[in-house]
Parts: C-alpha cells; structure tokens; sequence
C-alpha cells in the first residue's frame, strides 16, 4: 500500500481528482483506477485548463510488472485450458473369463456411454507377450477435471449403460468376481502434447513407460526437460511416436509420469529408440547436469502393449 496512506484517504483523493477532470470537461483524459493490491503503485496526474489535455502517467516498474503478472497468468490460464486429462486403468484377471466379461463391459457398455458423454479416443489393451495374471489396460480420455468428477454419478444414472453392463456391474464375490482388481491413476498431459494423438488405425504395438523419481522437484525436472528441454521434439524428429504424456496426479508410486508411444513392430521399435539415442541434440540435451537420470529417475517401468479389436486407439 502507499507508505503513510490509508485505503480511504486514497480512494477519497481519486474520486476528488476524476470529478474535477468531468467537471472542466475535457474533450478527452485518461482514466485511471488503482489496483490497491499491487504494493507501492504510483501514479501521477497532470491537469491542465480547455484546451489543453489531461496526461495520466503510471510511474513505474511496479505497474510494468503488474501488467506483466496479469498478461503471464492469462498465458498460462490458456495453456491450463487446452490440457486434458487421462485415467489411466489396468485391469488384473486370472482367468480368460474374468477378461471376456471386462473386454464386453468395455465394448458394449463403457465405451458407447463415455463417448456420448465427450470422451473420445479410448484406448483397450491387452499385453504383448503376457506372463503371469492377465492384465488390460485402459486409457480414458477427458476434456477437463469437471468431466472427469461428474463421469460417475452420469453413468449411474444412464440406463443403457446400466443394462449393457449389468453382468459386469452386478459381478462379486459370493458368485464369480469380474475381475481380481482395478489400479487406477488420473493423469494430467503435458503442456508440449496437450491432447491425446491417434495413430494410424493399422496393426502396431505399443510402449507404456512409466518414469518414478525420487522426489517432487526430481519429478517436475523430468516433465521440464521433456517440455522446455525439447525431449518430446526430439523424439517425434528421431521416429519415436508418441501417443500421450502424463503426469499422474493421483494413483500409486508417485510421484512420476507416464507416456505411451507406438511402432510398427519390435524391430521398429530397437531402431527408433536407436537412432533417438544417437541423437546429437538428445546428447546434448540429457548431458545438463539437472537433467541427470541418476538425479531425477529412481525406476523406468514398461509395458508393451497390443490394442483390442474395438480400442479406438
């Protein structure tokens, strides 16, 4: 605030000062109201008789600053806007059962309900070269945090969905679980990819990475150097296709992020990793001491991945 000012005596002097300007009635002035919550923000105004104009000046490096505050939030309330979101699904079953009644819910039930309510492209996976438990994973596209929180309570209520899925939905224990369990994470995309990119419909496999940091700060690291550090451009120059990134928001071994990209085959995928690592920028870029993996990477888990038949992506 102004030193030895209070609010009042300022508000009081301003409302003086713009009556005395409509009162000369100038042919044209500047107006200016003060925004009280900058600190120190001065301003000067000069009055001069008809004839004459009125010349308000905004002295100062605060105001810069302020008009630059304004104009950085705005950016980055834009940038904010055109993000989406992901729930990231991954299905465990035992048995080929438990998998044909999941893959019905998602294609008779899921999908056709999601996609009225404005979630496009929804991914179903199945693993390539599976060991152990079967696993399916989903990834659901949304708009918006809101879509995300309101999906729920609209399916519940969507009768169709109700009835297509009922064999699914109705599912325990004390008959024969649909599945053995469900880990879950929401995913927020990067600024450098913001939406979710649909490779060409042909046969393909998939790479599901999954990068866990040892810290808060490690993990904004990494998300900065595939952002500002140039990492995601690199890799769509060196043939690496990327699907989506994601930085989990909520869901388990945080912090970290996930990526998803794709390729023709495993041959293709050994050379485009291959001529990525090669890469002079990609050198250069990985060889900033902030961007060390040994500082930012704790554990690089992965998944290769073959989509369903009906998987929109």
């Amino acid at each position: 605030m102004f030193p030895g000012l209070s609010l009042n005596t300022l508000n009081s002097r301003k409302d003086t000062l713009m009556g005395q300007i409509i009162g000369e009635q100038f042919h044209s002035f500047l107006a200016f109201i003060p925004i009280f919550e900058e600190p120190y923000f001065l301003f000067t105004i000069f009055i001069m008789k008809r004839r004459h104009f009125v010349k308000a000046s905004l002295l100062t490096p605060v105001a810069a600053q302020f008009t630059n505050s304004v104009g950085n939030k705005s950016t980055s309330s834009s940038k904010q806007a055109d993000l989406e979101y992901y729930e990231l699904r991954i299905y465990t079953m035992k048995n080929g059962r438990q998998l044909s009644l999941v893959q019905d819910y998602l294609k008779q039930a899921a999908i056709p309900a999601l996609n009225k309510l404005g979630s496009k492209n929804i991914g179903v996976f199945t693993e390539y070269l599976a060991e152990g438990f079967t696993k399916l994973v989903v990834i659901i596209p949304y708009a918006s945090i809101d879509a995300f929180l309101k999906v729920n309570d609209q399916l519940a209520n969507d009768t169709a969905y109700q009835q297509a899925g009922a064999a699914y939905l109705t599912a325990d224990g004390s008959s024969a679980p649909a599945y053995e369990r469900i880990e879950s994470s929401l995913l927020q995309s990067f600024a450098m990819m913001p939406k979710l990119e649909v490779p060409e419909k042909k046969a393909r496999i998939f790479e599901l990475r999954r990068y866990e940091s040892p810290g808060e700060a490690a993990g904004k690291k990494k998300i900065e150097m595939f952002n500002e550090g140039g990492e995601i451009s690199i890799f769509k120059r060196t043939g690496l296709t990327p699907v989506f990134f994601g930085e989990t928001l909520i869901g388990p071994l945080r912090p970290n992020l996930t990526y998803m990209l794709t390729f023709d085959d495993m041959a293709d995928h050994d050379q485009s990793w291959k001529t990525f690592s090669a890469d002079p920028e990609w050198k250069k870029v990985s060889a900033i001491p902030d961007y060390a993996n040994a500082k930012i990477i704790s554990n690089i888990h992965r998944m290769f991945l073959v989509p369903t038949a009906f998987s929109q992506i």
